[in-house]
């Protein structure tokens, strides 16, 4: 059985807890089940940020269209901790809110008796690094961390702890969705999925990189969505900047394949990968990526 063990859908919007930033995900529950029977997943957790909505949506949107009928769909959360960094739960009965310590957080998702599992540890700007052993299991792969230091980092950090290892595809876009699949010998139901998760059965099937296009295209969708709040952030904070942002803005949101916009992502990503590789690779403080400061983040890239 395939299994799809990290996405998103359209209600994973608004709920980050980012005021400029609300939009998440563009993905429809129609979208979603779609990819699903396209790529032959038998079986998805839905891992909305910090909300179950999106589970029980798509389950009433199954029901009603029965093309959809031999896909299970399994309740999931991706949950932001105190610091900013995140953690997947399956087969949670009840949403779990955002802003508890890693340790809160994980003694909840035991109540519970579901499975936590640490989401991209080893990620730029929002990942638990170490205390991922902490979980049940480890994110070793995910499909958005194409700096590629950060997966190297967490597969060696998860053989060295023989910690439990998965692939997640972290779909915000249709396309992405599927990227990363799992496969287990199980029947198709919670309970034992959840058992078999536990057991370390879980086995990653496909392994594959969202491409520099499709990081971009979620880019510009987070982007276009956000522009009324982006705007009033400029104009209450940097009233001076606000002519200029409110031209980037809407230049980027009409013209998203004009030259300079394309440079100037592929040049984010570059520094991403330069962060990444000075952090993960050699040796720099890591407490850089705790603070998530994305001004330190981008000086460090530029330093040699």
């Amino acid at each position: 059985m395939n299994v799809e063990l990290h996405c998103h859908n359209i209600f994973s919007n608004y709920r980050s807890n980012s005021s400029r930033l609300p939009f998440d995900c563009g993905v429809s529950l129609e979208d979603q089940l779609n990819e699903a029977l396209k790529k032959n997943v038998q079986a998805l957790f839905v891992t909305n940020h910090n909300t179950l909505d999106g589970y029980h949506q798509i389950l009433e949107y199954q029901k009603a269209h029965d093309r959809y009928s031999n896909i299970q769909i399994y309740p999931g959360e991706e949950i932001t901790i105190d610091n900013k960094g995140h953690v997947l739960a399956y087969g949670l009965d009840k949403e779990i809110s955002p802003g508890k310590t890693l340790e809160e957080t994980l003694d909840e998702i035991k109540r519970q008796g579901a499975v936590s599992c640490a989401a991209h540890p080893f990620a730029v700007s929002n990942g638990i690094r170490k205390k991922a052993r902490l979980c049940d299991m480890i994110e070793s792969f995910n499909s958005n961390n194409i700096d590629k230091f950060s997966n190297m980092v967490a597969s060696k950090f998860a053989a060295e702890n023989g910690l439990l290892s998965i692939a997640g595809s972290d779909s915000h876009i249709a396309s992405t969705f599927g990227r990363s699949v799992n496969t287990v010998e199980a029947e198709n139901n919670l309970d034992t999925i959840l058992q078999k998760m536990l057991a370390g059965q879980f086995k990653i099937q496909a392994a594959q990189y969202a491409t520099a296009k499709e990081i971009y295209e979620h880019a510009h969708y987070i982007l276009s969505n956000s522009r009324a709040p982006l705007l009033e952030y400029a104009s209450q904070y940097h009233p001076r900047a606000h002519i200029a942002a409110k031209w980037a803005l809407n230049s980027f949101v009409r013209h998203p394949n004009n030259r300079f916009w394309r440079a100037l992502g592929s040049f984010a990503l570059y520094l991403t990968k330069r962060a990444s590789k000075k952090v993960n690779i050699e040796g720099y403080d890591e407490d850089i990526f705790e603070k998530r400061s994305w001004r330190t983040l981008i000086s460090m890239s530029f330093t040699p």
